[in-house]
């Protein structure tokens, strides 16, 4: 199994490196893929209340054998239920859902910066962990003009912020702006949905090293500071997402992979500053 490191995050709780996104992975099939990634050695598992499979991550849990404690368990409070009280019972259900007794990581979802809730919902996620809900409290698809919102009128900042990552959309300033307060950048669709894997700067990187183009972008992730959160059903490469860790891009390599950033990077164009989410 890879030896996967770890970040601290400012509250204490420890993540691995890398995490596995259950994203639309559902049902039956769902549970033999999260279960898979868990044999595998994942040890942190992102899933979300819209997708519909907190069941499948604490049953794919239970299948594992692995002690609760070893596992960092992530979901997300949809947009619908950003109201204070929906919010702390949405995260209840959440818990009931997977079967468990507290998530290691709770998010809020998207900002909904039309609907103007989002610091209810923070205040709802505060409340949270205070109750022992959650360990750990964060937000996803926030930028800093939402961040400096949160934090100004709470006290309080999220230990994650997960956001869209990959080579064509690098999040450079959102990445600075997390880390100058404190905050893990986590990735969602870190390989570019698979769009990425037959790039020829990338694909010449990974022949050069003998990897696969996805090591070579998951590593460009860890190297950044980001922790990425690959999704896969394969076993083969799940066990391959993880093996990033024996090798290292130079300088020049990441240089390369810099060019191939985008103003428009974004992959269906869902900006946080006017998407909505349910």
């Amino acid at each position: 199994m890879a030896n996967i490191p770890e970040l601290r995050l400012t509250d204490g709780v420890a993540l691995p490196a890398v995490g596995f996104g259950a994203w639309s992975l559902n049902g039956t099939q769902g549970v033999e893929a999260i279960t898979s990634a868990l044999h595998s050695g994942y040890r942190l598992i992102d899933s979300a209340f819209n997708y519909e499979n907190e069941g499948a991550v604490g049953e794919a849990i239970r299948r594992s054998g692995l002690p609760r404690e070893s596992l960092r368990i992530t979901s997300k409070l949809p947009g619908r239920h950003h109201r204070y009280d929906e919010a702390l019972a949405t995260i209840e259900e959440s818990i009931w859902r997977a079967g468990l007794d507290y998530y290691d990581l709770y998010l809020i979802h998207w900002p909904n910066p039309k609907q103007g809730l989002y610091v209810e919902a923070w205040r709802a996620l505060i409340e949270a962990r205070k109750r022992g809900l959650v360990r750990a409290i964060g937000v996803s698809n926030f930028l800093p003009a939402h961040l400096e919102r949160i934090m100004s009128e709470t006290g309080i900042a999220p230990v994650v912020n997960q956001v869209e990552m990959h080579p064509r959309f690098p999040q450079v300033e959102q990445r600075a702006f997390d880390k100058a307060h404190g905050i893990v950048t986590e990735a969602w669709s870190p390989l570019g949905r698979g769009e990425l894997l037959k790039d020829p700067v990338l694909t010449a990187i990974a022949e050069r090293l003998g990897r696969s183009v996805g090591q070579v972008v998951l590593r460009w992730h860890h190297q950044l500071g980001s922790l990425p959160l690959p999704r896969s059903a394969s076993p083969a490469r799940q066990a391959e997402n993880l093996a990033i860790f024996d090798f290292a891009l130079s300088p020049e390599d990441m240089a390369q992979i810099a060019t191939l950033a985008r103003p428009d990077g974004r992959l269906r164009d869902q900006d946080p500053a006017r998407y909505e989410e349910f």
